[in-house]
C-alpha cells in the first residue's frame, strides 16, 4: 500500500548534528535517508561515509538546489547555519518538501514568519528539531504538572542550559560567527531554556521579558552567555541562564503552590533508553525543623527507541497523514517554534535596549 512506503528524507547540510539525525532516520521504521547535499560533492561523500550511508542507495549531491529538485524527496532535515534558514527553508517549502528545521529556526520572528507562511501556503509540515519534546518523560512530567491536586498553580520556573566550550569551538564554530549564527548562546542553548519555560506554562506568553545586565560576548559581538527573567500577570516568574562558558547543565525546576518538579538532563538524557525526574508534593518541615516530612519521589521513564528517533517518527507520521489522507499539517509545532522565537527576540531586544523590559 502507498501509505506503507517510508518517508524519504533529504539532508540539506552536513553539520555534525546531522550525523545524529541520519542515524535516527535510519533507525526509524517509517523513514529512509534518500539523499544528502552539501556545498561540494566531496563533503557530501565524506558525510555519507561517516554515517555508513555510502554503501546504500543514498543519492549524493554537491548543491542544495539539486536535492530540493529531486522529486523523490518527501521531506528535508535542514541543519544549516541560522543565517541560511530563510532562503533554503522557504525554497524547500516551495518545492513541496516537508521541513524538519534545526533550531534556532531563524534570526528573528520576521524571518520565521516568512518560513512558516511558505510552509502553510504549500501545505507542508513544519517542525523544529527540539528532540526533548518527543521523549515520553516530557509527557509524563506534563501530566503531573497539570494535576491541580499534586502541583497547583505554577509560581516559579528556573532553567539553565550551558556547556564549557573549548578553544576550537570558541574560535571556529559557526555558533560564534556573527554572519552565520548571530544569536550565539541565546539561539543555541537558550532556545531550550525558553522552550522549556513555555512548555511548563502551556505556551502562554509572558507579559514582560527582561534581560539580566550580565552578558558575555566574544570579540565579534556574539553572545556567549546571558540570563533573563520572564513575568506573567498572575505573578508567575521564570528565569533562565544559557552559556557556552559554564559547566554542562540542562536543568528545569518548576515550583508550584503545592509541589515542585526537578529534572537535570531535560535536553539530552543521561542515558539513551531511560530518563528520570523527581518531584515533591505536600512537603513540610517536621517538628523542630530538623527534617522534612517527605523525600522527593523519583520517576523513571523507559524509552525505546531514543528521543531523536521518536521525533523523526512523529514527523514522518504527520507527513504520511498529509500525503495519504489529505490531512492538514499539524499546527502545534510551528506554534511552539514561533512562541519560542518571539521570546528569544524579546531577550535580545532587552539586551540591545540596555536591559529594559520588553512587553509582549
Amino acid at each position: 500500500m502507498a501509505d506503507e512506503a517510508p518517508i524519504r528524507f533529504g539532508i540539506v547540510g552536513c553539520a555534525e548534528i546531522a550525523r545524529k539525525l541520519a542515524r535516527a532516520i535510519t533507525l526509524a521504521s517509517s523513514c529512509t535517508v534518500h539523499a544528502i547535499a552539501s556545498r561540494s560533492i566531496e563533503k557530501a561523500e565524506q558525510f555519507a561515509g561517516k554515517t555508513n550511508l555510502a554503501e546504500t542507495a543514498v543519492k549524493v549531491y554537491g548543491s542544495y538546489d539539486e536535492l530540493l529538485d529531486d522529486p523523490d524527496v518527501d521531506a528535508v532535515y535542514m541543519p544549516l547555519p541560522t543565517s541560511l534558514h530563510l532562503k533554503w527553508a522557504v525554497l524547500a517549502a516551495e518545492k513541496k518538501k516537508h521541513l524538519l528545521l534545526e533550531k534556532p529556526t531563524a534570526l528573528d520572528v520576521v524571518e520565521l514568519d516568512k518560513i512558516l507562511k511558505a510552509c502553510e501556503d504549500n501545505g507542508v509540515q513544519f517542525m523544529d528539531a527540539s528532540m526533548w519534546y518527543h521523549h515520553p518523560r516530557t509527557a509524563k512530567m506534563k501530566e503531573l504538572l497539570s494535576d491541580p491536586h499534586i502541583f497547583g498553580q505554577i509560581k516559579v520556573i528556573h532553567t539553565s542550559a550551558s556547556f564549557l566550550a573549548g578553544p576550537e569551538f570558541l574560535e571556529n564554530d559557526i555558533r560564534v560567527k556573527p554572519d552565520l549564527d548571530a544569536l550565539g548562546a541565546l539561539g543555541d542553548v537558550g532556545w531550550y531554556c525558553v522552550g522549556s519555560i513555555l512548555w511548563a506554562m502551556d505556551l502562554k506568553l509572558p507579559t514582560t521579558v527582561t534581560a539580566v545586565p550580565k552578558v558575555a560576548r566574544n570579540p565579534a559581538g556574539v553572545i556567549m552567555s546571558c540570563s533573563a527573567t520572564l513575568n506573567w500577570e498572575e505573578e508567575t516568574l521564570a528565569t533562565f541562564y544559557c552559556s557556552f562558558l559554564a559547566d554542562y547543565t540542562q536543568d528545569i525546576t518548576v515550583c508550584a503552590s503545592k509541589g515542585t518538579l526537578r529534572v537535570q538532563d531535560f535536553v539530552l538524557p543521561y542515558e539513551g533508553t531511560t530518563a528520570a525526574f523527581s518531584f515533591t508534593t505536600g512537603a513540610k518541615f517536621v517538628d523542630l525543623h530538623i527534617g522534612w516530612n517527605v523525600k522527593p519521589q523519583e520517576v523513571q521513564v523507559i524509552n525505546e527507541p531514543p528521543q531523536e528517533v521518536l521525533m523523526v517518527e512523529e514527523f514522518a507520521r504527520l507527513v504520511k497523514n498529509i500525503k495519504s489522507s489529505n490531512c492538514k499539517p499539524e499546527s502545534k509545532w510551528p506554534q511552539k517554534s514561533r512562541m519560542t522565537q518571539l521570546v528569544l527576540d524579546a531577550v535580545k531586544q532587552s539586551i540591545d535596549l540596555g536591559f529594559k523590559p520588553v512587553h509582549l
